[in-house]
């Protein structure tokens, strides 16, 4: 029974992994802007391919690019766990239309 307890134990304590989102995308540019801020992290790149993460503090979303080698003008993007915030360049877009939204409502009451 104690052999039970400690593998039920083991099981509850595994470390949770991010999940992954990949996706390709046809471009001669290795750099996409996807709305996120990302910085540098590690200290070497392997096959050309940058490994940045997210800039927002507390988000530990990891994102690596890669262009395919058999086709060159493929770029493949791998997202590693989940934003925990909202996209910024999404909300710089949606500022403007919110305060709009609030004076208008403001006039109607």
């Amino acid at each position: 029974m104690n052999g039970l307890l400690d593998s039920s134990r083991d099981i509850s304590h595994k470390k949770m992994k991010n999940p992954r989102f990949a996706f390709r995308t046809k471009s001669d540019s290795d750099l996409l802007d996807d709305g996120y801020r990302w910085r540098k992290y590690g200290q070497k790149s392997v096959k050309n391919s940058l490994y940045p993460r997210c800039t927002q503090h507390m988000c530990n979303v990891k994102k690596q690019v890669q262009r395919l080698s058999k086709e060159t003008n493929m770029v493949e993007t791998t997202y590693e766990g989940i934003h925990n915030h909202p996209c910024e360049e999404h909300m710089q877009t949606l500022t403007p239309l919110l305060h709009q939204m609030q004076f208008l409502s403001k006039l109607i009451t």
